[in-house]
This record gives structure tokens, C-alpha cells and sequence, in this order.
């Protein structure tokens, strides 16, 4: 019986761990007190400097001179770096990253679904660069990109209602509601791509489409546009290399 509870304060403490690690990480960068940190994960501050301190030693998370402020460290930056070294998805899509942007002088990307979100794995950015935060590593909800429509559309609604969580402020006022999303995914399967009309970002149109070499669909790329610069003519071209590049990336992976 000790052993057992002994196992259950083990696994405890890895999960705690790791929510630590998934609040820094989801903090950009920015640093963050104990108490604040504590509060956040409605922990002790006493059980949750120590755990701090042994991460903060192994390199796992980094404190400012003070040593009261946190940070993520550099140890997590390395294994994320293995993670996307080792995606042989990943591996595929990039040199079809590459073309496309050649090809559409525009901002390109391959993400993974996550839960609700959609996290960035890879980003060849425009020439005309069309903002900061287009990094791999980032997280968006599904709802309001392109990439993720592109892959919720592959599942049924039942499986979406699922997926999403049961309200989601608007990022801008494009963003679309429960209904008006389920509605604009049911376009999605007939068209074959999304659309992201300035959902996430005002000003910024994105095309998408679903990486369909996996059962669930997890993976999608796209193509960002400033919609002052998007042109009638510049859709269909963004559209029909998105399309051809899809195909051939599914072709590699199956070969694969």
C-alpha cells in the first residue's frame, strides 16, 4: 500500500511539473513571480519553490539576478527542437514550404493540431514580413485560423463540438460564433480549403488545406495575406499552389 501511494505522490509531482512547464511556456517569454505563479496553478508557494528551484537548477527554467522572477528555460527549447528535428511529417513538408514560398513571395505555414489549438511547427516568412509573431512554437485556437478550419472540417460536427470548448471570447470582430463556424466548415468540405477572413488577425487574410495522410487529420499549411495586398487574381494563385502543394506533400507521406 505504501508503494502505491508512493506512486501516486510520483505521479503528482510529474504533473505538476509539467504544468509549470506549460504556464511559463505559454507566457511568451515574459517572467512571472512566485505568487502570481502559484495562484495561477492553485498550488502551495512553499511545495512550489522547491519544484522551481530543482528546474531552475537542471536548467529547465531560468530566474532573473533577483531570483524571484521565472522564465522557461533553455533545456525546453532543446527538446522542442528534437521534437521538430524528429517529425518525419514535418520532414516532408518543408522542402513544399520552401517552393510555395518561393512561388507566392507570402508568408507560409505547417501546423499541428493540439486539443483546441493549433500549434505552429514550421513558418517561411514573407519577404514583405507581415508581423512578428508568426514563430514556431505558437499556439492560436483552431476556430480562427485557416489551418485549423482546414482540419476540423475533416471531422463531423459531433467530433468538433468535441474538440472546442464550450464558448471562446472573439480575437477580433470577424471572429465567428458556434454557429457561424459549424456553417463555414460545412462550406470547407465542399470547396476543399479555409479561409480565415481576419478572424485571428484584422487585416490578415489566410487560405488553408488539411494534410489528409493521417487518420484523424492533425496537420494543415497555409498562406497569410495582408488584405490590403490580396488581389482576386492573387487568391486563385494562393488557392491553386496550396492545393497542389497538399498533393504532393500526401504523395511523399504515403511513398513515405
Amino acid at each position: 500500500m505504501a508503494e502505491q501511494q508512493k506512486g501516486v505522490r510520483d505521479v503528482k509531482s510529474a504533473a505538476r511539473t509539467v504544468e509549470v512547464l506549460e504556464v511559463l511556456g505559454s507566457l511568451d517569454g515574459r517572467p512571472i513571480g512566485l505568487r502570481a505563479l502559484a495562484e495561477r496553478m492553485e498550488v502551495p508557494r512553499s511545495s512550489l519553490y522547491a519544484l522551481l528551484q530543482t528546474l531552475v537548477h537542471r536548467g529547465w527554467v531560468r530566474t532573473d539576478a533577483t531570483g524571484s522572477l521565472y522564465s522557461i528555460g533553455v533545456r525546453a527549447l532543446l527538446v522542442g527542437t528534437s521534437y521538430i528535428d524528429g517529425d518525419p511529417r514535418l520532414a516532408v513538408a518543408l522542402p513544399h514550404l520552401d517552393a510555395l514560398l518561393e512561388q507566392l513571395g507570402e508568408t507560409v505555414h505547417f501546423a499541428r493540431l493540439d486539443g483546441p489549438d493549433i500549434v505552429y511547427l514550421a513558418t517561411r516568412e514573407s519577404r514583405h514580413y507581415l508581423r512578428p509573431f508568426s514563430r514556431v512554437g505558437r499556439r492560436l485556437p483552431a476556430h480562427v485560423t485557416s489551418l485549423g478550419k482546414a482540419i476540423l472540417a475533416e471531422r463531423d460536427d459531433a467530433d468538433v463540438e468535441k474538440l472546442l470548448p464550450p464558448d471562446w471570447p472573439a480575437l477580433t470582430e470577424h471572429t465567428l460564433d458556434r454557429p457561424g463556424l459549424l456553417a463555414d466548415l460545412a462550406v470547407i468540405r465542399e470547396r476543399g480549403y479555409a479561409i480565415d477572413n481576419e478572424e485571428g488577425t484584422v487585416g490578415l487574410r489566410c487560405f488553408g488545406v488539411a494534410l489528409r495522410y493521417d487518420t484523424p487529420v492533425a496537420d494543415a499549411i497555409s498562406c497569410s495575406v495582408p488584405v490590403a495586398r490580396l488581389t482576386p487574381g492573387t487568391e486563385e494563385k494562393i488557392i491553386g499552389a496550396l492545393l497542389d502543394a497538399r498533393a504532393a506533400i500526401e504523395r511523399a507521406a504515403w511513398r513515405g
